[in-house]
């Protein structure tokens, strides 16, 4: 499970660090305002803790910020305040959640838990990307007026992309998505993937839809 916290408070976030690793989550950490934006927007990430005090802005419109980017990982607030107004200004910005500082750390780990095991939403059956079409269930492909045929693997690449269309998706997250957990990350299986995927997808084509940016992941989009 993939955790980004964004905590200001270097003992706090260290404590909540090392709690979630101990219970076999990876958990990314972020201290400010724009650098948990830009790292929420850079990878995906399975649920997101935000602290409402924050250097340059508030948990409260970084949270509505991801939202209105399209971010759709549930997000718990955490926070000294525990007036209902708080409450209800976290849920109405897109929070799935809400935790009172000081907490029992048990508590915190079963909410995150929870967060994690909630189904994603749900995607229209067909997801059109430019001249793109991807039929999720059936695993239908087309590109303008060509059928697309598509491995496993191949499909399994081209939904995680499509799931995350138009974000960066970082190699943990398109690993985590198509292999299982004994697949090595650091071979170039990836790498081969995509290229038979952007020959199937791109090639012919005037708009390059599969991008690569270099040291950060793949991104889907026109």
């Amino acid at each position: 499970m993939r955790v980004l916290l964004v905590e200001d408070d270097r003992e706090v976030a260290s404590v909540i660090e090392e709690g979630l690793s101990e219970w076999g989550m990876s958990v990314a950490r972020e201290a400010t305002f724009a650098s948990g934006r830009s790292r929420a927007l850079l990878s995906s990430f399975d649920v997101i803790i935000l602290d409402v005090m924050l250097p340059g802005g508030d948990g409260f419109e970084l949270c509505n910020a991801l939202r209105q980017r399209g971010v759709a990982s549930p997000v718990l607030m955490l926070t000294a305040r525990d007036a209902v107004d708080d409450r209800v200004r976290g849920l109405e910005a897109g929070a799935d959640d809400y935790l009172t500082k000081p907490f029992a750390f048990r508590e915190l780990v079963a909410r995150v838990r929870a967060l994690a095991r909630r189904p994603p939403p749900t995607l229209a059956e067909t997801i059109v990307i430019a001249d793109l079409a991807v039929d999720l269930p059936a695993h239908r492909v087309r590109r303008g007026s060509r059928d697309i045929e598509l491995t496993a693997k191949e499909f399994a690449l081209l939904e995680c992309l499509v799931r995350h269309r138009g974000r960066v998706v970082d190699r943990a997250t398109i690993t985590a998505d198509v292999w299982d957990d004994n697949h090595d990350p650091f071979t170039n299986v990836l790498e081969v993937l995509v290229r038979r995927l952007r020959r199937k997808i791109d090639d012919g084509f005037d708009v390059k839809l599969i991008h690569t940016l270099r040291g950060a992941g793949y991104r889907l989009g026109a």
